[in-house]
């Protein structure tokens, strides 16, 4: 049986804002994407994951939207959308967006309405509540810190935020907010676009009776724990909703940004019965330590979790977290690369991660990101040498600081190198794309010496070792095959300090 293209391809997460800058703002745009979709096709990803571009006041660069269906000025048009849409499909590749469903702008026009009056038709659109002894309504934290209330002097209620207090949440306890964030899913797949990736999918429903979170003996709660605030039971029928809408489009995707370390029980159960989220977004290894035990663990656990209908996926970098190459250490780069695609399931790339792009310093002064700490790890990618690393023109001004590295970090000097980590990453997908092992495969651990990850991916037609050395010192293992791709030059003798190779198993 053929496989669905989002099992057995690779996404590549690629934040709009610093991938390519085309009219000199400083800012990345769509037609910058659509320039550089030639790139990617010779990269060999499969579909690409684009953040927010939505109409908004990008207090949360995107993420607090004012119009879901219309492209923000600062990226272009609809008509560029749809330009880089086709050019897109013309090269093979797919396009994902972000759906934000959980919350608007302060300054959309539901919420403006809403908050005109306690009689207006849209006041239940959102979450209101009247203080409690002149307090908060109850002990809910955002994610951002403080206080997930705020009180409107207007109509003398709290509006309940979990992110910003510029982002309300928006009531999906209200059918009429479904209907119209189901409306605006259908806009974007009558487009043509290949699915969505939704944004905080735990935190649809909140507890109706809005009970205090229990807190620990710091006086804090766990977001990925809490009782009330998220992860409501209702939440999964609202996916179901979504899925179906999403499955009357043939080939699309449902992909859903769940808290980051939840238990795998919560995590596997967001696939429901083949009739929720295709793909439930798996953090795990964003957190782990990069540890062989620690690693093979959660992978063997998770992997056993996954229900047999369904799919796993993995991730090891993030918009929201460090980079890879500076959460790990830039020895432990190719080795990282090579765990991400080889293990059973739907891999997601970080733009940049393939040049071992590594966290920028930001000046205070420069600082943009309103949660603090998010923006050494979204900066403009490096494509040239050149002035503004070829992000943007000469003249213009980068909405965040380049990398001081960008002169030989960068996708022109690493395309020309056959040793660079952008040529190593394009052979670790076409390794992926051509051995049907490693795009279809089972997995099963393999014992191996301490601090070496070993697995195999086996199929019909294949048997693959993967054998990742993830110590400072050699180390000899007791395995044998016909070597494909290693992290270094040489593939015989022992494993080199954070080597990895990918080796064929002879029946």
């Amino acid at each position: 049986m053929e496989l669905s293209w989002w099992k057995r391809g690779t996404i590549y997460h690629l934040y709009v804002r610093s991938f390519a800058d085309t009219d000199g703002d400083g800012v990345g745009d769509l037609p910058g994407v659509t320039a550089r979709l030639d790139h990617l096709s010779w990269l060999g990803i499969d579909a690409i994951w684009l953040s927010p571009f939505y109409r908004s006041p990008q207090r949360d660069f995107g993420y607090d939207i004012t119009d879901h269906t219309d492209v923000d000025p600062l990226f272009g048009t609809l008509a560029d959308f749809d330009h880089l849409l086709a050019e897109a499909h013309r090269r093979g590749l797919r396009v994902i967006l972000d759906l934000v469903p959980n919350h608007t702008s302060i300054d959309h026009p539901w919420f403006a309405a809403s908050r005109a009056s306690r009689e207006d038709p849209r006041r239940e659109w959102y979450i209101w509540r009247d203080p409690v002894d002149g307090d908060p309504p109850n002990n809910w934290r955002a994610v951002t810190g403080g206080s997930a209330w705020t009180l409107d002097e207007r109509t003398g209620q709290y509006y309940l935020h979990s992110f910003l207090p510029e982002q309300p949440d928006l009531n999906w306890r209200h059918p009429e907010v479904r209907l119209a964030m189901h409306e605006v899913m259908r806009f974007w797949l009558e487009r043509g676009v290949d699915g969505f990736r939704v944004d905080m999918v735990d935190y649809l429903l909140k507890d109706e009776l809005f009970r205090d979170e229990p807190l620990d003996e710091h006086g804090r709660y766990e977001p990925a724990l809490a009782r009330y605030q998220l992860n409501q039971a209702g939440t999964l029928d609202l996916l179901r909703e979504l899925r179906e809408i999403t499955d009357a489009y043939p080939g699309r995707v449902l992909i859903g940004e769940v808290e980051y370390r939840l238990p795998l029980p919560r995590l596997t159960g967001y696939y429901g019965h083949g009739d929720m989220l295709h793909l439930p977004i798996n953090f795990w290894l964003l957190f782990i330590p990069w540890r062989a035990a620690e690693l093979q663990a959660f992978i063997t656990d998770y992997d056993r979790a996954v229900p047999e209908h369904a799919w796993p996926n993995w991730v090891l970098g993030s918009h929201d977290i460090s980079r890879m190459a500076t959460r790990l250490g830039p020895d432990h780069v190719r080795a990282a690369l090579m765990l991400l695609l080889t293990l059973r399931g739907t891999p997601v790339l970080y733009y940049g991660d393939e040049l071992g792009m590594t966290d920028v310093p930001v000046p205070a002064c420069q600082a943009r990101d309103p949660w603090e700490g998010r923006d050494p790890a979204r900066t403009p990618m490096p494509w040239t040498s050149g002035p503004n690393a070829g992000f943007c023109p000469p003249e213009a001004h980068p909405w965040l600081p380049v990398g001081a590295d960008h002169v030989h970090r960068n996708v022109t000097v690493q395309a020309a190198d056959p040793r660079s980590t952008l040529t190593f990453t394009r052979a670790l997908l076409d390794l992926r794309r051509t051995h049907c092992a490693l795009s279809r495969g089972s997995y099963e651990p393999v014992p191996a010496p301490e601090g070496v990850l070993a697995y195999r991916r086996d199929h019909p037609d294949e048997d693959l070792l993967i054998v990742l050395n993830l110590t400072g010192s050699p180390v000899a293992v007791p395995f044998r095959g016909t070597p494909l791709l290693s992290t270094h030059e040489e593939t015989a003798g022992p494993l080199r300090p954070h080597e990895g190779r990918v080796m064929e198993i002879m029946r």
